[in-house]
């Protein structure tokens, strides 16, 4: 779905040369700063979601996981999708009908277009949108440290099978 793709991680947290960079070490240090403990269920969820780069929601993920024949509880995913978002390690993306997720640490900045018809999510990157932040910031003294753009509509797929049915669909 993705026409980004994340930069590779070592995800193995039990290898003997522990890299600190890795979002399961990230991660645990995360929860030990907030007096938690990485479970065996959250470490599996975790390197889940960091094998591969792609825009899932929680439904997708707990049905991924089963059919991995990972046995993580809906509860345990939901709990720990929270936290990942709150460890800066997940993107929350609030699309029209749904919540998607997907990598935040040690990916680019980038946008999205999300198709209302189909659910399809673009990534893209343009160095003009980042200009006009900028600009836009600089016009009301204020820093950026980032942004969010999603541009909602109909994907060229959806578009060429879909026929209007409404008078305002036409507009």
């Amino acid at each position: 779905m993705s026409n980004l793709h994340a930069a590779g991680h070592d995800l193995d947290a039990g290898s003997a040369a522990v890299d600190s960079d890795t979002p399961v070490e990230k991660f645990r240090e995360f929860l030990e700063i907030r007096g938690d403990k990485l479970t065996e269920p959250r470490r599996v969820v975790v390197r889940h979601i960091f094998h591969s780069h792609k825009h899932f929601d929680a439904d997708e993920l707990v049905r991924d996981l089963h059919d991995a024949g990972k046995a993580v509880s809906r509860s345990t995913v939901y709990r720990t999708l929270r936290l990942l978002v709150e460890a800066g390690l997940l993107r929350e993306l609030r699309l029209t009908n749904r919540t998607a997720f997907e990598h935040d640490y040690g990916y680019p900045q980038h946008d999205h277009l999300h198709c209302t018809s189909c659910n399809r999510i673009v990534e893209f990157r343009n160095e003009q949108v980042k200009e006009l932040r900028d600009a836009v910031s600089r016009a009301h003294g204020f820093r950026a440290s980032g942004h969010r753009f999603l541009i909602t509509g109909i994907c060229a797929s959806c578009s060429r099978s879909h026929t209007p049915r409404r008078r305002l669909d036409l507009i």
